[in-house]
């Protein structure tokens, strides 16, 4: 089972309670054209993690608690896409490509209309700051 499999559960099992949000995993370059897309129509947010750094673990985790606490995310409000970059690094490096950003680690994106929008990083990643850019 993989790292993030241990710490999300698997892709079968995103739903689950090791999970606050419903996260897409965002395993293919392929994946960037449709979250293009679906910023034309909502808001989508990445999130970049290092499964290996607990300082993105905690950013993470208190991310997750934030949002719920600040109910950030209403029903099909915003795109919510993970991204495992140490498995990932190739859509890590096009995201900072295709967006103008500065690859972070944690870091949260926000996009739309096909822009990044909104970048932070470490702990200025807050969830009461990206719903008012929401």
């Amino acid at each position: 089972m993989s790292v993030f499999s241990n710490l999300f559960g698997s892709s079968e099992k995103q739903n689950n309670s090791n999970s606050k949000i419903n996260w897409i995993p965002l395993q293919d370059l392929g994946q960037l054209n449709e979250i293009i897309n679906i910023s034309n129509e909502k808001p989508v947010v990445i999130f970049k993690h290092s499964t290996r750094c607990i300082v993105s673990r905690t950013a993470l985790k208190q991310f997750e608690i934030e949002t719920l606490q600040c109910n950030v995310f209403t029903e099909n409000n915003v795109a919510t896409y993970f991204l495992d970059l140490l498995a990932h690094r190739d859509i890590s490096n096009e995201i900072a490509n295709r967006f103008g950003v500065q690859h972070q680690s944690p870091q949260l994106l926000l996009i739309k209309e096909g822009k990044s929008v909104y970048d932070v990083s470490h702990s200025d990643i807050d969830a009461a700051e990206l719903k008012v850019k929401l």
